[in-house]
């Protein structure tokens, strides 16, 4: 399936602008010449299982991985030459990402907080503190906390800097169902308040449905499935986002398949 979402939109304005996309390790390309442009204050999900090319597209987002070709924007910045531009503008939160864990929840967050430039660190940590329950964690090192409470405190440090773009890798993975279920209230009012623009990365079908405005499914490394949870379950006759994922990751599976029993019957 062609993507079917026009890349024609202010760039400057775009919260995330990716153009003809690739990044290649050795023989593997990772992501292979994909194209998204963000709405403000929208939610986009990627979804795809594991060696999709999510993480790795949230990598070069954020520059920390240099793209083998294409184009990566942020707010107008090129990510590869200029993320100082806005790297005040945007955070990053992930569950499989350690904060130090010998250091204290308030010692990170001061840390995080330093580092983001903020005024009045002690009076931040205090609002998130109280938004997020942490108020009895805060002299408690990280490493003693239990995997809900170190997600809590994790997304408390992705919202320190009152990001505009807020990029999410797999938020709610191993929680149970009510903290993830509070994590996901968390970060749906957050984005009302703030009409800043989320990118998920998630395996969570029901999540992505919650969360997001409009889905990219990948596989491979490229986009098969581009658009808003109604309009996918409409255009496979599926009455939900997991039916509609593995009805694509089947059927590209089947090809696979069929392409290799071809070549090997040629030979």
């Amino acid at each position: 399936m062609q993507e079917r979402r026009s890349t024609r939109v202010d760039i400057d304005r775009s919260p995330v602008f990716i153009e003809r996309l690739y990044k290649a390790f050795g023989q593997l390309n990772a992501v292979d010449g994909i194209s998204i442009a963000m709405a403000p204050g929208s939610v986009t999900a990627l979804l795809g299982g594991n060696g999709a090319g999510k993480t790795t597209t949230i990598a070069m987002i954020l520059g920390l991985i240099v793209p083998t070709s294409g184009k990566v924007r942020v707010f107008g910045a090129d990510m590869s030459s200029e993320r100082h531009k806005v790297l005040h503008r945007i955070n990053f939160e992930s569950p499989y990402v350690d904060m130090p864990m010998r250091l204290s929840v308030r010692q990170n967050l001061d840390v995080f907080g330093r580092l983001y430039g903020l005024r009045d660190i002690a009076d931040r940590i205090g609002e998130l503190a109280e938004e997020f329950r942490l108020n009895d964690l805060l002299d408690r090192p990280v490493g003693k906390l239990s995997s809900g409470q170190k997600t809590r405190v994790s997304l408390a440090k992705a919202l320190l800097n009152h990001p505009e773009l807020l990029l999410l890798d797999e938020p709610t993975a191993s929680l149970d169902p009510d903290t993830a279920d509070w994590i996901r209230e968390r970060l749906e009012a957050y984005r009302k308040s703030s009409n800043a623009s989320v990118l998920l990365a998630s395996h969570n079908m029901l999540e992505v449905e919650r969360l997001a405005d409009r889905v990219v499914l990948l596989d491979r490394g490229r986009i098969y499935a581009d658009g808003s949870p109604s309009e996918l379950m409409k255009e496979y006759g599926k009455t939900d986002l997991e039916a509609v994922f593995l009805e694509i990751v089947r059927s590209r599976e089947a090809a696979r398949d069929n392409g290799s029993t071809e070549r090997q019957g040629n030979t």
